[in-house]
């Protein structure tokens, strides 16, 4: 049985790329969650107005990859000490958040978090917010699979290529054929 996993670290497009790549992950699609704003736009997330964080929203079978994993990928891929930013990406839509589907979700979540923050895992403070999931608004077409078709846009050799190759790094022998 597929599941659902939403998640905000930043940009949509470096969170899409790594997905894309993960044994397990049938489906990523980039948008918009936690905001009150209905069908929001990108430039009214951009705005900060709308309360959206632009996130990935996975289909993943557990029988290939745990959501716990999905969210260890998640843990190197960002950095979740920083509120509302990540890098030179600043306001509350690059916020560190995970939108749980279940309340197993959210328990896997909150206990990784802690294990994370007993091992000291990070030199600040864990930020993530951890709160249920909303209506998942998809991006424009001209999001979808950004990296893929622009590797040689700035923003994709500059910000992106180091975090898939962090990812490859990290997690080899997790990586789709």
């Amino acid at each position: 049985m597929i599941e659902t996993a939403t998640l905000a670290g930043g940009c949509f497009w470096c969170l899409e790329a790594v997905y894309e790549q993960l044994q397990g992950v049938n489906a990523v699609e980039s948008g918009y969650m936690g905001g009150a704003l209905a069908r929001p736009s990108y430039e009214a997330v951009c705005s900060g107005e709308s309360g959206h964080a632009e996130v990935v929203q996975l289909q993943f079978d557990p029988a290939q990859i745990s959501y716990r994993e999905i969210l260890e990928v998640f843990f190197v891929i960002h950095d979740p000490t920083t509120l509302n930013r990540q890098g030179n990406d600043r306001g509350t839509q690059y916020r560190s958040a995970i939108f749980y589907h279940s309340p197993e979700q959210a328990a896997v979540a909150r206990r990784l978090i802690a294990e994370l923050t007993e091992a000291r895992a990070f030199d600040r403070p864990i930020v993530t917010e951890v709160v249920a999931a909303q209506t998942f608004w998809p991006a424009e077409a001209y999001h979808r699979q950004y990296y893929r078709r622009h590797p040689e846009q700035g923003y994709c050799r500059v910000v992106i290529a180091p975090k898939l190759a962090k990812f490859r790094a990290s997690f080899s022998g997790r990586l789709k054929n």
